[in-house]
């Protein structure tokens, strides 16, 4: 049994793409710090962040709701991670390695999101 929102797979690897994302945006142009560097690390502390409040919640609905405001910033940060590429603030190989991240957390978010769906409640 998961005792703690660090055990949890989905939230060790969102977390590991905060950092990854912090990594990334120190790098960006000085213009862009209160613009897509603000954005794009709130919306990626985002899904670790609603992962762990989501964790306590005693019901399937409010589980939910919270996995799925995760879900919702996890695409806003693929879009970012596009942009960024786009506007050649990362590189290619960052490109490749934020995406592969990115699509990682979705897979285990969702699969995490179907766990709690098909969970009988009793905690």
């Amino acid at each position: 049994m998961t005792q703690s929102f660090k055990d949890l797979i989905v939230w060790q690897k969102a977390h590991q793409f905060v950092l990854n994302v912090y990594k990334n945006t120190a790098a960006y142009p000085a213009h862009e710090r209160f613009g897509l560097v603000s954005q794009f690390q709130r919306a990626a502390v985002s899904i670790p962040a609603n992962i762990v409040e989501g964790f306590k919640k005693m019901g399937r609905a409010d589980k939910l709701r919270f996995l799925n405001i995760a879900q919702g910033s996890l695409e806003e940060c693929r879009y970012y991670i596009l942009l960024s590429k786009d506007l050649n603030y990362i590189t290619e190989n960052s490109y490749i390695q934020l995406t592969g991240s990115i699509e990682e957390v979705s897979k285990l978010l969702n699969a995490y999101c179907k766990s709690v769906t098909n969970k009988r409640f009793e905690d």
